[in-house]
């Protein structure tokens, strides 16, 4: 396995460093479904579309999904750091980060929060709180507040269904 970045040049083993994961091996798969599109890159890797690091004695740590990371002015961001830092609020009950559309930065991460039953808590004070939690160019640009959360039939968060319903946002700070 190994990790790459957008230009798939490979990254260092020192548990710091995250990239796209690839794996390659006899029991990897080879083609997809039907065999009528191969799975593999040119050079036999699978990209797994997970987001991970590998440290120096050759573990390795799934951050994110690909899809999911918010890539904002050369940098990758880590939704799910996001989110578990913001859900680490005792007054939050769920969360969600996407990457919106910036003209500055290309995009920055939007949090989209529920609130727990009958609490009040303002976007400065949710912020203030992760500003000891997450790098500064990690923490949201904007909070929007959401009665609920899209899920998956397995449960999970419909980030595809966020990104749609968040497509035309706008920052304030890019008006």
């Amino acid at each position: 396995m190994k990790i790459v970045d957008d230009e798939n040049n490979e990254l260092v083993h020192d548990g710091v460093a995250f990239g796209r994961l690839l794996v390659r091996g006899p029991w990897v798969v080879g083609s997809y479904f039907k065999g009528d599109k191969t799975a593999l890159e040119a050079d036999g890797w699978f990209d797994t579309g997970d987001v991970a690091t590998i440290n120096s004695q050759g573990f390795m740590k799934i951050t994110d999904r690909t899809k999911d990371v918010i890539k904002s002015g050369g940098e990758w961001i880590s939704s799910i750091d996001i989110e578990n830092a913001a859900v680490s609020h005792e007054l939050i009950a769920e969360a969600a980060a996407i990457g919106c559309y910036h003209p500055k930065w290309t995009e920055r991460p939007l949090l989209i929060v529920v609130l727990e039953k009958d609490a009040h808590v303002s976007c400065e004070e949710i912020l203030s709180f992760l500003k000891d939690r997450l790098h500064k160019w990690s923490l949201p640009e904007d909070i929007v507040f959401a009665d609920e959360l899209p899920h998956t039939a397995t449960g999970k968060l419909n980030k595809l269904a966020l990104r749609k319903t968040h497509k035309d946002y706008t920052f304030p700070s890019a008006i």
